[in-house]
């Protein structure tokens, strides 16, 4: 069972948990962003990538993936991560939480690029 936002949804990307977490330094702020915005990316490509041949280490991605999230303030995509990282874990259909990876990568990846121009 996923565990329920660690914060308010305030859209894509919690601004106030980013901003504990680089110390409300600003361009700290926007190389994390950055970073998870090309992390992001790679790791769902992997992912993809890996699913007909379903090694062992594609729930580790969706670890990785889930705990990154996580420190940038990027809730729902941790908890699609995380609902991921359980339908591997249990050899379940990942079907829907791929797609639900998937769609909240992109709403993320969105408003990252919408900060970093205002940046």
């Amino acid at each position: 069972m996923p565990s329920p936002p660690l914060a308010p949804d305030d859209g894509p990307i919690d601004l106030s948990h980013l901003q504990r977490m680089t110390l409300g330094d600003a361009g700290l702020e926007q190389e994390v962003l950055a970073m998870f915005s090309a992390q992001s990316a790679k790791i769902l490509s992997e992912i993809l990538g890996e699913l007909t041949a379903m090694p062992a280490g594609r729930a580790a991605h969706a670890h990785t993936l889930k705990g990154s999230a996580r420190a940038i303030g990027a809730f729902a995509v941790a908890d699609a991560a995380a609902r991921l990282e359980t339908a591997f874990s249990a050899d379940s259909d990942p079907s829907q939480p791929l797609a639900d990876l998937a769609a909240a990568i992109a709403e993320a990846q969105a408003a990252i690029d919408l900060i970093l121009r205002r940046s």
